[in-house]
């Protein structure tokens, strides 16, 4: 096997503009947090769980509907 196909199957070769989230986790903290503020959601619920801990490009789910 060689290294190219490594790198493309260990996902290494990816850009950030690639990534579904990017790669830059403290602004989509800022975001998630910005939005949870902006709502009043608190800590623990199910709102909360689902901004912080879905996966929209994986389930297609809106979790700030």
């Amino acid at each position: 096997m060689d290294i190219e196909r490594l790198r493309v199957l260990a996902g290494v070769n990816k850009s950030v503009a690639e990534s579904p989230e990017g790669s830059n986790i403290s602004i989509i903290g800022s975001e998630k947090a910005k939005i949870q503020r902006e709502r009043k959601i608190k800590p623990g619920t199910d709102e909360w769980f689902k901004l912080w801990f879905s996966r929209p490009h994986l389930t297609g789910e809106k979790p700030t509907k």
